[in-house]
C-alpha cells in the first residue's frame, strides 16, 4: 500500500495537487511500485483529515495521466511502467532544476559559477554517500 505517513500538507499549493505530487515523488523514489494499492478515498480522507473530493481530486488526476486505475467495488492501483517513472523522475527534477536555476540567476550567479557549484555539490553528495 502507498504510504502517507512520510505526507505534510503545505501553505500554497491546494491539496490535491499535494497529494498528487506524494504520489509522483514515491513512484521517483521507488517507494511505490506497479499494481500498488492506494489507500481508499474514505480511508485517505480521514487520515489526513481532509474532504473526500480532495482525495478524489488528486486520484481523478492521477488516472488522467494514466498512473492510476480504480475499478467500481476494487481496488486503486498504480499503473506503472519504466517509461512513466522515468518521465516522473524527469518532470519532478526539471521542476527543481528551474527553481534552482531561477534563484541562482535572480541572485548574480553566472553559468559559469553556476555549473562549478553543481560540481562541486555534486562530488561532495557523491564523496559522502549520498547525503548533503
Amino acid at each position: 500500500m502507498v504510504s502517507f505517513t512520510s505526507f505534510h500538507m503545505e501553505d500554497g499549493p491546494p491539496i490535491y495537487l499535494q497529494i498528487v505530487g506524494h504520489v509522483k515523488r514515491m513512484v521517483a523514489a521507488g517507494a511505490a511500485a506497479d499494481q500498488e494499492e492506494l489507500p481508499s478515498r474514505r480511508v485517505l480522507s480521514a487520515t489526513l483529515g481532509v474532504n473526500p473530493n480532495t482525495v478524489q481530486n488528486a486520484y481523478r488526476i492521477l488516472e488522467e495521466e494514466g498512473l492510476m486505475e480504480s475499478r467500481t467495488g476494487a481496488k486503486s492501483v498504480l499503473t506503472l511502467n519504466e517509461e512513466k517513472v522515468a518521465a516522473i523522475r524527469r518532470q519532478l527534477v526539471e521542476g527543481e532544476a528551474a527553481s534552482l536555476v531561477a534563484l541562482l540567476k535572480g541572485t548574480g550567479f553566472s553559468r559559469e559559477e553556476t555549473l562549478s557549484l553543481v560540481v562541486r555539490l555534486w562530488d561532495t553528495v557523491a564523496e559522502e554517500g549520498g547525503r548533503t
